[in-house]
């Protein structure tokens, strides 16, 4: 039952990011194989220019141990990783690099120097993140939030979660973006109270979001089905055609996001938004594909005004 087939970064995605020249990406922890294979690929694709974040010694065995040459890139030393997740933010606070990327780090370590009022990287706007899944042979993404960072995510959050999908989403060249607020049910109804929740979001959306259509409750067939929605009755441009999925826990968006990985070889590239830059979260499971793939998303985002 679980898919066999190859996993593929879009061609499309990595064409756009080369637009541009490589962007300079502080690499926090970099002191670990995965963490500078991950960025080597980056470099060998015309997508990153890395910093190294963390401890010399540790950077310098681990580039040798995968035979990379890394005398051409600036280290930053850093004794461990709370230290490493701070400097690495704060190089991007203070314009020193415009992408951040998680080396060998806890999230919560990595998330806490974003956070951090030291490092300058808070716009006011909460951390959310984005998967951008894409299928082999296929070039049209759907975007998943929030499935990595906000467990529980209130209403304020998930309109947030949208808003900076939707800023993803335009970047990566999608005009007004299709918003499904996902629940079990298209009727609000007080037994489920997801559902509740995404009537609000809705009707907010039309305010707070006025570059996307944004509508909900919806369950995932009648967000990503035309027909599923037709059978329902369901009259409105996100039914069917979402660009972006909206979850209302982590649970759902784990759940969902590897699903795709699994089932259809779908390439995951995760992105942290809502800082001053795009963050790639990057996990010990992820393929070599979705690394490249979120390396060219913060390339792209990195390129913005």
């Amino acid at each position: 039952m679980l898919s066999d087939r190859p996993f593929q970064c879009p061609p499309a995605l990595l064409a756009r990011a080369r637009s541009a020249p490589p962007v300079r990406t502080a690499i926090a922890s970099a002191g670990a194989g995965l963490a500078l294979e991950s960025a080597r690929l980056a470099v060998d694709a015309d997508l990153m220019e890395p910093v190294l974040v963390g401890n010399r010694n540790a950077i310098a065995a681990a580039a040798e141990r995968i035979a990379w040459d890394i005398g051409g890139f600036e280290i930053v030393d850093a004794a461990g990783e709370t230290d490493a997740g701070m400097a690495a933010a704060k190089l991007c606070g203070d314009g020193a690099a415009d992408a951040l990327m998680k080396g060998h780090i806890h999230t919560d370590a990595f998330v806490r120097g974003m956070l951090s009022r030291d490092s300058g990287l808070r716009t006011g706007r909460r951390l959310t993140h984005v998967f951008h899944m894409t299928v082999p042979d296929e070039d049209k993404a759907l975007l998943i939030t929030d499935a990595a960072i906000n467990v529980a995510p209130d209403i304020e959050t998930r309109l947030q979660a949208a808003a900076n999908a939707v800023d993803l989403a335009v970047a990566l060249g999608i005009n007004h973006p299709k918003v499904a607020v996902l629940s079990a049910s298209e009727d609000a109804t007080e037994a489920m109270p997801s559902t509740l929740d995404a009537a609000e979001i809705t009707a907010r959306a039309v305010t707070e979001i006025p570059t996307a259509s944004v509508y909900g409750p919806l369950a995932f067939d009648n967000a990503v089905s035309p027909e599923a929605a037709a059978l329902k009755g369901i009259d409105h441009p996100v039914a069917g055609h979402a660009d972006i999925l909206l979850v209302p826990t982590i649970e759902t968006g784990n759940a969902l996001f590897k699903m795709m990985v699994y089932f259809m070889s779908a390439c995951a590239a995760g992105i942290v938004m809502g800082a001053k830059v795009p963050a790639i979260l990057t996990s010990r499971a992820d393929p070599p594909e979705a690394r490249l793939a979120a390396a060219a998303i913060a390339a792209i985002l990195a390129q913005q005004p």
